[in-house]
């Protein structure tokens, strides 16, 4: 996805994004994210869902300050 496909994130509805999304709001690759979940070290944690990662919107607004 392009940059201007993003909505903002206080405007997100949704309870869990992708991790390319979240990569994309956080400014990181979707690797750093992916390593973050692998090893539990980084400053939110994901859910796992049918083998794939979840991120939290609550999680990654309060990380960004944005509540």
């Amino acid at each position: 996805m392009k940059p201007e496909d993003y909505i903002p994130l206080n405007e997100l509805t949704r309870t869990y994004i992708t991790t390319p999304e979240a990569a994309f709001y956080l400014n990181r690759k979707p690797q750093t994210l992916r390593s973050w979940a692998c090893l539990e070290n980084g400053p939110i944690k994901p859910i796992r869902l049918y083998g794939r990662l979840a991120w939290s919107v609550k999680d990654l607004k309060a990380l960004l300050h944005q509540d």
